[in-house]
């Protein structure tokens, strides 16, 4: 263990640490083995310690950054719905902590990178497609809508961040103009598209392995809407920290889809019209990324996230290379990243 250190340097872990102390009794925690656990993109951060016979993370939410509020409530939506979530132990929400039941200590991400066969990594995958399944049938009650004018704010990290800081590019006019029609287009497509609780990033590092069970443990829901179904499909097979080649992508799309057609979901009952619909979802979601993962490391100087941009550029390139509507942001992806031209068989 690493217990945490210079806690008299950090304001907010000395109320953390008060705000435990208090519960220390009720819940058997183990002060001395106050551990980080893991921190996100945003301002939160997790602890892990020792209570009784097990362990139990802790969540600080520092206000007004954070709000633990729609973490709770999403919690109980997902809860009620059998999903394997959290439970909700202690909460002060006025300071920003929860106390939290463990859910595990591997992701699939950290699962998949230590090396899986073949047998075991589908039986993961296909647990996650069961609770996706099972999560889009969920309450929405006191959600908000995933609208146009959410998604269309999303892209415009693009340009921004990607393209002109990241990739150092000054787009023309034709190109800006190129760009705003391009994400017209696929906004439109995707609210178009029946909708369900979207959890937002339901991918890898977001899935933990819980070895009691084969449904996955599932967190950082917080950010939870009303959207596109399949915008969390899309998110799963196109992850941004894991690539997959396509025969992979398209085995666990179509398992996706038929237990959500068995299950009565609103996916469409022609699977070339469901793949061609996640796809330009994944389009969507992937242009988005490459704009926040640059952000990241040039606002925020969080650079590890650079490593992964190649990796979304591949999924960006591999469905706008598809479709010939997107050829001319496929001639803006080639100028940006210094490639040739590139060609080949569209629909």
């Amino acid at each position: 263990m690493n217990p945490v250190t210079n806690l008299s340097t950090d304001t907010r872990l000395l109320a953390l640490q008060q705000w435990l102390n208090g519960l220390a009794g009720q819940h058997e925690l183990d002060m001395s083995t106050l551990e980080p656990a893991s921190s996100d993109a945003s301002f939160r951060r997790y602890f892990r310690l020792q209570a009784g016979h097990g362990t139990v993370i802790v969540m600080d939410a520092p206000p007004p950054h954070e709000d633990c509020g729609p973490f709770v409530h999403v919690t109980r939506l997902l809860a009620e719905a059998g999903l394997n979530v959290p439970t909700v132990l202690a909460q002060n929400q006025s300071d920003g902590f929860l106390l939290l039941s463990d859910l595990g200590r591997v992701t699939f991400y950290q699962a998949v990178q230590a090396g899986l066969d073949d047998a075991s990594l589908q039986t993961l995958y296909r647990g996650a497609l069961g609770a996706l399944v099972r999560m889009q049938q969920a309450s929405t009650q006191g959600l908000h809508a995933f609208d146009a004018t959410r998604l269309m704010e999303e892209l415009s990290v693009f340009p921004e961040w990607y393209a002109q800081t990241h990739c150092n590019a000054a787009l023309t006019d034709a190109e800006q103009t190129m760009l705003r029609d391009t994400f017209a287009m696929l906004v439109a497509d995707n609210i178009g598209q029946p909708s369900v609780l979207v959890h937002r990033d339901f991918h890898s590092p977001n899935l933990l392995v819980d070895q009691n069970t084969e449904q996955p443990g599932i967190i950082d829901y917080q950010d939870a809407l009303i959207g596109p179904i399949t915008y969390d499909i899309a998110s799963l097979v196109m992850d941004a920290r894991t690539s997959w080649e396509e025969p992979q992508q398209l085995d666990w799309a179509i398992r996706y889809w038929e237990t959500a057609r068995a299950q009565g979901l609103p996916v469409s009952p022609d699977f070339a019209a469901f793949h061609r619909a996640y796809e330009w979802m994944s389009l969507q979601r992937n242009l988005r990324i490459l704009g926040v993962f640059a952000r990241l490391s040039h606002r925020d100087s969080k650079h590890h996230y650079l490593d992964h941009i190649p990796r979304v550029s591949a999924y960006v390139r591999q469905v706008a290379s598809r479709y010939g509507v997107f050829r001319p942001l496929m001639r803006l992806l080639d100028k940006l990243e210094g490639r040739q031209t590139a060609t080949g068989f569209t629909f």
